[in-house]
């Protein structure tokens, strides 16, 4: 009898790797909220679209379950430096490799792993991103640009994410990309409200599944076509020129890192 493990590395489809995953957590409790479908969502298109040279399929389901064991409120309840390990101890329960689960444990810094998996700063640089552009009980949701910003000058300033400006890139691509209905929305602002609207984690899995993710693809395929990829080379090279070349001005990073963002995603 073939373990969660398999199974779930086994299934190729994305949405339908949700699906498993949100069974697995009405069976078992683990944290799977809004959250992580729109993380994975937007890993997927990074993965998509940057063409890094990593295995999508691992990677997306490193997205889906590194967040395992966290809370909802792990940082007043002393969960925020040990949730990620504690979720890379209980997938090793659930048939994965130490390699994956090395991963999951590395999507924050608190276990001090090292060095460092290729794929684990994928999951940070999305895990993080995607936080910032959702509301939180303590501020509203930062806009992309202002998320990108803090990310940059401050959140992973002092660390080494391989994939920051490569993300960074995307993300300012993605906003150029609309989704055409009555009237058209940026990819990004749409997936935030469509977390925001959906009633639970299954029906946005659903609305997903059946009528965006599709629609996404095909948008931002007609709009960037082969850009991106060259785009990013381009980016690649500059920072082997110049590696201290700021993608954000001193302003304009001032600016965010000093204020609250009144950002409200709606339609």
């Amino acid at each position: 009898m073939e373990d969660f493990a398999t199974y779930i590395l086994e299934e190729k489809d994305y949405i339908q790797k949700m699906i498993i995953t949100y069974y697995l957590s009405k069976k078992t409790g683990i944290y799977y909220d809004k959250s992580i479908v729109l993380r994975t969502e937007i890993a997927k298109l990074f993965l998509d679209y940057s063409k890094i040279n990593v295995d999508k399929n691992l990677v997306l389901t490193a997205v889906l379950l590194c967040n395992c064991k966290k809370i909802d409120d792990s940082q007043k309840l002393g969960k925020l430096e040990i949730y990620a390990k504690e979720g890379a101890e209980y997938l090793s329960t659930l048939g994965f490799n130490k390699r994956f689960c090395k991963i999951c444990e590395e999507l924050n810094r608190y276990s001090k792993s090292e060095p460092r998996e290729v794929e684990s700063d994928i999951l940070e640089v999305v895990d993080q991103f995607t936080g910032l552009i959702l509301n939180r009980a303590e501020r509203p949701a930062y806009t992309p640009e202002e998320a990108l910003i803090i990310l940059k000058e401050r959140n992973l300033k002092d660390v080494h994410n391989r994939f920051l400006d490569d993300f960074i890139l995307f993300v300012k691509f993605l906003e150029n990309v609309n989704v055409k209905e009555s009237i058209d929305v940026p990819v990004i602002k749409k997936l935030v409200s469509l977390h925001n609207t959906e009633p639970n984690v299954k029906s946005f899995i659903s609305i997903l599944g059946n009528e965006y993710a599709k629609k996404i693809d095909d948008a931002i395929e007609k709009s960037i076509k082969g850009q991106m990829k060259e785009q990013l080379k381009t980016v690649r090279y500059t920072r082997v020129k110049n590696p201290d070349r700021a993608l954000f001005s001193k302003e304009i990073a001032d600016r965010i890192l000093n204020h609250k963002s009144v950002y409200k995603v709606d339609e």
